[in-house]
C-alpha cells in the first residue's frame, strides 16, 4: 500500500491578519517540504482567522481572502514549494443565490482550498454549520453541499471542516461511500474544560464510520474570549492513536501513513450520501518512492486538568495583549486570592517585566493584605507601587456623606478610577480579577473593580480559583522555583475588606456550596426544580437564582476574557437585561 507522508500544521492565525498569516503557511510548508512531506495542513479559516464573526458580512473582506489565496498559491509556487499539496481555510462567497437557505448570490461561506502548482485546484464549503454555544454560523454562511476528494501520490483523501465531524450524517458517511483512504478534517475547535476526552473519542468514532484513517487538525492560541489549544490527531480506521499534538503549543504534526490506494471508478461527480455530490480531483497517481525508516507519530501526553485550564487561561491573555498591540498590564493588588492568581497569570502570559501591581488600601484594608500584595510582587518580580485611597475616599465622603453600601461601593469605585488614570498615564491595559461565582451573583461594583479591558478568571469558578493557585504553587515547588502566591493568600477567608471585618461569607453562601448550584444553574441549563432535586436546600437555590437574574445587566458590561467552561457569560449565555420570569416555588 501507499505510504503518504502528512504534514499537519497546528499554527496560530490572527484575525484580519491575511499577510502575516499566509506568512506563516508559506514558512510551514517550506519546512514541511523539506523534511519529505506528501500533503500539507492548516486549520480552519486559517488564512484570515477564526472567528470572523461580522467581518465575514462585509465583502471587501471577502474579496481580500480570496484575493490572499490566490496569491499565496502563487508565491509557493514562485519558491519552488508548488508541488507540495496544501490545505488551508479561507474565507469565500457562493457564486449563485441560494433560495434553499435564504442567501443571495454573494453570501459568505467558511471553505478551505488545495492550493498546487500555483492555483488554487479545489474550493470547498463546511457542510455542517454550528449554531449553539459560541456559534453563530447560520447567520453568516451558505453551507458547502460536496464531498471534495484529492487524489495524492495514489491515495484518495477526502477533506472536510470541524463541525462536518461533529454532526453525524455528511461527510463522515460520504467518505466511506466513496471509498476514501484518508479523511483529513481541518478545525479551530474552542477549548473547553473536558473537551480532550470527548474529542479524541469523537475522532475515533468517526474513523470507524468512515471506514478509514482520520486526521483532525487543530488550531492553537486565542482570539478574543476564545482559547484554541490544538490536540490534533490522528487515528487508525479502527480508532487506535496513531499520533497526537500537545496542547498549548504551535507544532507540527508529521508522519508516514500507510494507506490504500484509491480504487474510486465512477463518476468525479457521482452523487454520495445525505445529498452530498463528490468533488474528486486528480493531483498525483503515482506512490512516492518506498522510504527508508518510516516517520512514526509521537503522542503527546495529556495535561493534568488543572495545568490544562491554567494554561488556557495564560494563553488568553498572552493572545490578547499581543494581538493587539498593547505592551504592558496593570493588576490592582489587594492581596486576595483572584488578584494574585491574575498577576501570577500575567507573569506567566508575558513576564514579570510586563506586569505593573498596585496597592491601594483604604482605612478597612489589613496590614496582612497590604503584605501580602507586597510579597507576591517580591516573589514574581513584577513593578509594584503602593497608592492608599484614603485622602481621596476622604474628599468624596466630606462632600456626600455616603453610608452603607453606597460608601462601600465607593472605595472600588476609587480604586477603579486610580487605575484607569494609570492606564491612561502610563499605557498598561488593566485586567479585572472579578470570577464566574462573583459575576453570576453580581458581587462586584460596576465601574471599580469591573473596570478593564481584559479579564482573565472571569469564568472560573471561586473555588477553582484556589485550585489553580494551589497548582501553579506546587508546579514552583516542583521545578525549585519560589511559588508565586502567598501561603496567607490561599488560606485566609476571602474578603472585599470595605468595611470591618468584612466576609465573603456575609453576603455569599459558602462557595464550595455556592459554585455547585451556579454550575447546574448556569452551565447545565437545571432549573430550580432540577436542583432541588438533586438535594440542595430550597431557600438556597431560590436566594442563589434571583441573585444570578438580577445581576445580567453587571455581567454585560464585564470586560471580556478566555472561555473554558462549557458555557461562558458571554456568546455562551444570551438572555434578556429586561427579564421578569423567575424560577419560583411550584404551586
Amino acid at each position: 500500500m501507499p505510504q503518504l507522508r502528512l504534514a499537519l500544521h497546528q499554527v496560530d492565525a490572527t484575525v484580519g491578519d491575511l499577510d502575516g498569516n499566509a506568512a506563516t503557511v508559506l514558512r510551514c510548508v517550506r519546512r514541511s517540504a523539506e523534511r519529505g512531506a506528501h500533503l500539507a495542513a492548516f486549520p480552519e479559516m486559517m488564512l484570515t482567522g477564526y472567528p470572523v464573526e461580522d467581518l465575514a458580512l462585509r465583502s471587501s473582506f471577502v474579496a481580500a481572502s480570496r484575493a490572499a489565496l490566490h496569491r499565496l498559491a502563487e508565491r509557493l509556487a514562485e519558491e519552488g514549494l508548488g508541488d507540495l499539496p496544501v490545505v488551508l481555510g479561507y474565507l469565500d462567497r457562493m457564486e449563485d443565490a441560494q433560495p434553499r437557505y435564504g442567501q443571495p448570490a454573494g453570501a459568505p461561506q467558511n471553505a478551505a482550498a488545495v492550493l498546487h502548482r500555483g492555483e488554487v485546484v479545489l474550493t470547498f464549503a463546511k457542510h455542517h454549520l454550528p449554531n449553539y454555544g459560541v456559534f453563530d454560523e447560520f447567520r453568516y454562511f451558505v453551507p458547502g453541499e460536496t464531498l471534495p476528494v484529492i487524489q495524492v501520490r495514489g491515495v484518495d483523501v477526502a477533506l472536510a471542516i470541524c463541525e462536518d465531524l461533529w454532526q453525524d450524517g455528511g461527510r463522515v458517511p460520504a467518505a466511506r461511500a466513496a471509498e476514501a483512504g484518508l479523511l483529513l478534517s481541518v478545525n479551530a475547535s474552542p477549548y473547553e474544560r473536558h473537551k480532550v476526552d470527548t474529542r479524541l473519542e469523537l475522532v475515533r468514532r468517526r474513523a470507524r464510520e468512515a471506514g478509514c484513517t482520520t486526521a483532525y487538525l487543530a488550531m492553537v492560541g486565542a482570539q478574543d474570549d476564545l482559547v484554541f489549544d490544538g490536540d490534533s490527531i490522528v487515528v487508525d480506521r479502527e480508532g487506535t492513536v496513531l499520533a497526537r499534538a500537545p496542547q498549548f503549543t504551535e507544532d507540527c504534526l508529521l508522519l508516514d501513513l500507510t494507506l490504500p490506494a484509491a480504487t474510486w471508478q465512477g463518476p468525479a461527480d457521482a452523487p454520495l450520501a445525505d445529498g452530498l455530490r463528490l468533488d474528486h480531483r486528480v493531483l498525483s497517481t503515482e506512490p512516492p518512492p518506498t522510504p527508508g525508516t518510516p516517520l512514526t507519530g509521537t503522542v503527546a501526553p495529556r495535561l493534568p486538568e488543572a495545568e490544562e485550564v491554567y494554561r488556557a487561561l495564560v494563553a488568553g491573555l498572552r493572545a490578547y495583549v499581543e494581538k493587539n498591540g498593547f505592551h504592558s498590564v496593570l493588576v490592582g493588588l489587594s492581596g486576595g486570592i483572584d488578584s494574585s492568581l491574575v498577576a501570577a497569570i500575567a507573569c506567566d502570559a508575558l513576564g514579570a517585566d510586563r506586569v505593573y501591581g498596585v496597592s491601594m488600601p483604604s482605612r478597612y484594608s489589613t496590614e496582612h493584605s497590604r503584605t501580602d500584595a507586597a510579597e507576591l510582587a517580591r516573589r514574581t518580580g513584577l513593578h509594584f507601587r503602593t497608592v492608599p485611597i484614603g485622602p481621596m475616599f476622604d474628599a468624596y465622603m466630606a462632600s456626600l456623606g455616603l453610608t452603607g453600601l453606597a460608601e462601600e461601593n465607593l472605595q472600588a469605585r476609587l480604586r477603579g478610577t486610580l487605575l484607569m488614570a494609570l492606564s491612561n498615564q502610563e499605557g498598561h491595559i488593566v485586567l479585572a480579577p472579578g470570577n464566574k461565582s462573583e459575576l453570576a451573583c453580581g458581587y462586584s461594583t460596576l465601574y471599580g473593580d469591573s473596570v478593564g479591558a481584559y479579564a482573565p478568571i472571569k469564568d472560573v469558578y471561586k473555588t477553582t480559583v484556589y485550585e489553580l493557585a494551589r497548582w501553579r504553587n506546587a508546579a514552583a515547588a516542583e521545578r525549585g522555583e519560589t511559588p508565586p502566591i502567598p501561603e496567607n493568600t490561599l488560606t485566609k477567608p476571602p474578603s472585599a475588606e470595605l468595611r470591618p471585618g468584612q466576609l465573603d461569607s456575609d453576603s455569599l453562601p459558602d462557595y464550595d456550596l455556592l459554585d455547585q448550584v451556579l454550575e447546574r444553574y448556569v452551565d447545565l441549563d437545571q432549573g430550580r426544580a432540577e436542583i432541588v432535586a438533586a438535594g440542595f436546600d430550597p431557600e438556597l437555590v431560590e436566594r442563589v437564582l434571583r441573585l444570578t437574574d438580577t445581576a445580567e445587566y453587571k455581567r454585560r458590561q464585564y470586560p471580556p476574557g478566555p472561555k473554558i467552561s462549557g458555557k461562558g457569560f458571554g456568546k455562551d449565555r444570551r438572555l434578556p437585561l429586561t427579564n421578569r420570569w423567575r424560577e419560583t416555588t411550584p404551586e
